[in-house]
């Protein structure tokens, strides 16, 4: 069996997870989140700890993923995640208009991006955008299309970058 769909996913103080037949629900303090149960995936929650099994010889894989997947609704709705972004550029910045995010990217036009459900975004700066929420991939894709409106280009550096993100610079060139 898969090494990790071996390792129970312990729950925090405040998390419950619920297995049903078509469904399985994690809810505590940030939020609720469910995923769609799979039919060759055995889950189990006892006492504190979520464990799973494989049904079938060929379906180890999926159990591994299907424990990836737990895992990150357990950290998420305890924790959360978050993403921060960087505008480099003159003249770059962001700013909030109620829950909608203003950016002036250096187009003819402000571009503006409704934070979806379940989504919170802050400007700390106005070179700084943070992304936060529950679900993780929902995180990631926001974040991605975010970046998307700008992304950094290879002379100078200038766009929408992750923080931390190297960007590898081209050389001019040369007469």
């Amino acid at each position: 069996m898969s090494r990790v769909a071996k390792k129970p996913i312990s729950l925090p103080k405040g998390v419950e997870c619920q297995v049903k037949s078509d469904a399985i629900t994690v809810k505590g303090p940030k939020g609720s989140l469910s995923i769609a149960a799979m039919s060759d995936v055995e889950v189990a929650v006892d006492g504190g700890a979520i464990k799973l099994s494989a049904k079938q010889p060929d379906s180890v894989k999926l159990a591994g993923t299907a424990r990836a997947l737990l895992n990150n609704m357990v950290i998420g709705v305890s924790e959360g995640f978050s993403r921060k972004l960087e505008l480099v550029g003159v003249g770059f910045r962001a700013a909030l208009q109620g829950k909608d995010l203003n950016l002036t990217l250096g187009f003819s036009h402000p571009v503006v991006f409704k934070a979806p459900e379940g989504i919170t975004i802050t400007v700390p700066a106005q070179t700084e955008i943070l992304i936060a929420g529950a679900d993780k991939q929902q995180v990631g894709e926001v974040a991605a299309k975010i970046r998307g409106f700008r992304p950094p280009e290879p002379y100078k550096g200038k766009g929408v970058r992750y923080s931390g993100e190297q960007i590898t610079l081209k050389e001019a060139k040369k007469a």
